[in-house]
C-alpha cells in the first residue's frame, strides 16, 4: 500500500490547478524510471482502483434519491427549479479535479511502451486494456452526467492550447470512442486466475460486464430520448450489450449463487464477509481490523443516516411466491404490514425489515420491528447491514460490497433482447426465471402485461417482457447504485417526484404491533407525538385519506422534475476557464 501511494504521489499528485491535463512529475528521474516492469504496471493499476471506484457510502447509498427510496431529505438538484450552473460541480481542474482522472489514464497509456521489452505481449496488452477500461469508465460517467464533453486520448502537452481549450465533442463521437476502449479491454484484459479470483481487480470479465451495462444504458437512452436524434444507432449499442453479456454467460466462471437457504441466500451476497466470487465479478473487499466501513451504523442510526426506506409503490411490485402479482390479491390496497409479507418473493424480507426479522441486541438474538425514528414508510432497508447492533456508532462493518454481479449481466441481456423485440421463452428461462426461482418464486412466463407496472411506468409501454424485466431489475438490484441511471435512460425522471407512500393505517391513534411480539411499534396521531413510536401528522407526514390510508412522507421537500435535468449543466467555473464549452446544455442557459 505504501508503495502504491508513493508512486501515485510521484506520478500525478504534483499537478497544479491550471495544468491538470498536462503537468509532468517534477521528479524527472523517478518519472522516467517508472513503468518499466510488470510490478510497476501493477502498482499504477492498483492506484486506479483506489482513485476511481466508489466509496462504501457511494456504493450502499447511491440510490437514496431515486423513485423507490424515501429519505429524510432530498438533494437540492431535485428541489424545485433552483439549481443553476453555479451550483454544479463534477468538472474541476487541478490534481484532485475530475479531469485529473483522465490524465492518470492517458499518462499511463502514453508510457506503456517503456515496459514492452520487459514483459510478455499478453501482459502488455492486459495493462493496455486496463488503462483503456479506466478511460472508458471516466468518459461514461462524464457523458451520462453532461452529455457532450471534450474527448482526449493522450496526455496533453502544455503547448497544445487549441486542444486544451477546444469545445465539446458530440455524445455520438465520445461514446463510439468509449465503445472502442471497452472492446479492446474486453478482448485483451486477462482472464488469468490471479486477476480474477479476488473479484477486486480489472480483468476480461469485469470489462465485459461493464460493457454490458454501458451499452445497455446508451442503447436505451438513445431509444427513449428521441430528442437526441440518435434512435438510428440505438440498436447497435443494444446488440453490443448482448454480445458482451453472451460472452460472459457462455465463457466466464460466474453463475448465480443458489446455495444455502432460500430465505438468506440473496442477502448473503451483501452482508457476508468475503466477496462471493461465484457471482460477484467486481467489488470492494473489507476485512475486520484491516479495512472497515460504517454502512451498518448509518442504516440503523436515527441521526447519522438518512432514514432510507422503500416506498409502498415499489414494494407492491414484489411478486407472490407462486408467481402471481401482489396487486391481483384481494384487498391488496388496504392490506396490513404483517399480511403483505406472507408468501412474497423472499427478496422482500431480505431487503427490508419484515415481521420475521431478528438481529442481535446486546448479544442476544431478538425480533426487531421497523423503527420510525430511522425509517419513513415502514419498509426499513437492511440489505447492506449486518444484523448486530454492536456496529451502531462504530466504523466496524467488514461486509464486502459488490459493484458488478452476474445477476445484472443476466438482466442486461434480457432487457437488450426485449428492447430489440427478440425476447423468447428460452431467453426468459435462463435469465428472469433463473433469478426468480433463486428467490423462491415461480418463474413461469406471465400470460399478459401487468397494468399496475404499466401505470407505474407512466404507460410508456405495455410490452409484458419489458415491464417484467423492469420489475425484476428493480427487485434484484434494489439499492445497488443502478436505479438512477435506469430512470434516466428510460426517460422516467417524472418518477423522482412521486409521493413516497408507506404502510397502510386504518385509523388514527391505533397502536400497531408490526411483528407480533406484543409490543406496540407505532401509531399515527394528529396530536403531538408522545414517544418515538408515534408519527404526528404535519407538513412532513400525512395519510392519503386524511384520517386513514397510506403514510406519506416528503411532500414538504418540493421535489420537482424538469426534463432539462436529464443532463447536468456545465459548471459556470468551467465555462469561465473555457468559453468554448458553450453552448450550455438545453434549459440551463436561462
Amino acid at each position: 500500500m505504501k508503495r502504491i501511494v508513493f508512486f501515485i504521489a510521484i506520478t500525478f499528485g504534483l499537478a497544479s490547478c491550471d495544468s491538470f491535463l498536462t503537468v509532468h512529475p517534477k521528479d524527472d528521474v523517478a518519472e522516467e524510471a517508472f513503468l518499466k516492469t510488470e510490478k510497476d504496471l501493477e502498482i499504477y493499476a492498483n492506484g486506479f482502483i483506489q482513485r476511481y471506484l466508489p466509496s462504501s457510502d457511494n456504493t450502499a447509498f447511491a440510490d437514496q434519491y431515486t423513485d423507490y427510496v424515501a429519505s429524510r431529505n432530498s438533494t437540492d438538484f431535485l428541489k424545485g427549479d433552483t439549481w443553476t450552473p453555479e451550483d454544479q460541480g463534477g468538472w474541476g481542474a487541478g490534481a484532485s479535479g475530475k479531469w485529473a482522472q483522465l490524465r492518470d489514464a492517458n499518462w499511463f497509456l502514453d508510457r506503456l511502451d517503456r515496459a514492452k521489452d520487459n514483459i510478455s505481449e499478453d501482459i502488455y496488452n492486459h495493462y493496455k486494456g486496463v488503462g483503456r477500461f479506466w478511460r472508458a469508465y471516466f468518459y461514461y460517467d462524464m457523458v451520462r452526467t453532461f452529455g457532450d464533453v471534450p474527448w482526449y486520448d493522450h496526455e496533453l502537452d502544455k503547448d497544445e492550447v487549441d486542444e486544451l481549450y477546444k469545445g465539446r465533442d458530440s455524445r455520438e463521437f465520445v461514446m463510439e470512442k468509449v465503445l472502442e476502449d471497452l472492446n479492446f479491454a474486453s478482448t485483451y484484459c486477462s482472464s488469468d486466475a490471479r486477476f480474477v479470483n479476488s473479484s477486486t481487480r480489472i480483468n476480461r470479465w469485469v470489462a465485459l460486464a461493464f460493457k454490458s451495462r454501458v451499452c445497455l444504458f446508451e442503447g436505451t437512452y438513445r431509444k427513449y430520448h428521441t430528442d437526441l436524434n440518435l434512435t438510428g444507432s440505438a440498436n447497435k449499442f443494444l446488440e453490443e450489450s448482448i454480445n458482451a453479456s453472451e460472452i460472459l454467460m457462455n465463457e466466464s466462471p460466474y453463475e448465480l449463487e443458489t446455495g444455502g437457504a432460500v430465505d438468506t441466500r440473496y442477502r448473503s451476497l451483501f452482508n457476508g464477509g468475503d466477496l462471493n466470487q461465484k457471482e460477484i465479478i467486481l467489488g470492494l473487499a473489507y476485512k475486520t481490523d484491516l479495512r472497515m466501513h460504517n454502512v451498518t451504523w448509518k442504516m440503523f442510526s436515527a441521526s447519522y443516516g438518512n432514514s432510507w426506506s422503500l416506498t409502498k409503490q415499489f414494494v407492491n411490485q414484489y411478486l407472490m411466491r407462486d408467481g402471481s402479482r401482489f396487486t391481483d390479491q384481494p384487498n391488496w390496497v388496504t392490506m396490513s404490514y404483517s399480511e403483505e409479507f406472507k408468501n412474497r418473493d423472499y427478496r422482500l424480507q431480505q431487503t427490508v425489515i419484515s415481521p420475521e426479522y431478528t438481529r442481535k441486541v446486546a448479544g442476544v438474538e431478538q425480533k426487531v420491528s421497523p423503527n420510525f425514528t430511522m425509517n419513513l414508510t415502514g419498509y426499513q432497508i437492511i440489505k447492506w447491514a449486518i444484523d448486530d447492533e454492536i456496529h451502531i456508532g462504530l466504523t466496524t462493518s467488514a461486509n464486502s460490497l459488490s459493484l458488478l454481479r452476474y445477476a445484472e449481466v443476466l438482466l442486461n441481456y434480457a432487457e437488450a433482447k426485449a428492447e430489440l423485440g427478440q425476447m423468447t421463452n428460452e431467453i426468459w428461462n435462463k435469465t428472469i426465471r433463473a433469478l426468480r426461482e433463486r428467490a423462491g418464486v415461480n418463474g413461469s412466463v406471465p400470460s399478459d402485461f401487468d397494468p399496475y407496472l404499466a401505470d407505474y411506468y407512466l404507460n410508456q409501454t405495455s410490452d409484458k417482457w419489458i415491464l417484467e424485466i423492469r420489475r425484476e431489475r428493480g427487485v434484484e438490484l434494489a439499492f445497488e447504485q443502478v436505479r438512477y441511471d435506469d430512470l434516466m435512460r428510460w426517460k422516467m425522471g417524472k418518477l423522482l417526484e412521486i409521493p413516497w407512500k408507506g404502510v397502510y393505517v386504518d385509523q388514527l391513534d391505533k397502536g400497531y404491533d408490526l411483528n407480533g411480539d406484543g409490543v406496540v411499534d407505532f401509531k399515527v396521531s394528529n396530536t403531538s407525538a408522545s414517544s418515538a413510536t408515534v408519527i404526528k401528522l404535519d407538513n412532513m407526514f400525512q395519510l392519503t385519506q386524511g384520517n386513514k390510508g397510506n403514510v406519506v412522507y416528503g411532500q414538504h421537500l418540493g421535489r420537482l422534475w424538469l426534463d432539462k435535468k436529464y443532463l447536468r449543466p456545465i459548471p459556470t467555473t468551467a465555462i469561465q476557464v473555457n468559453p468554448n464549452l458553450l453552448p450550455q446544455n438545453p434549459g440551463w442557459d436561462k
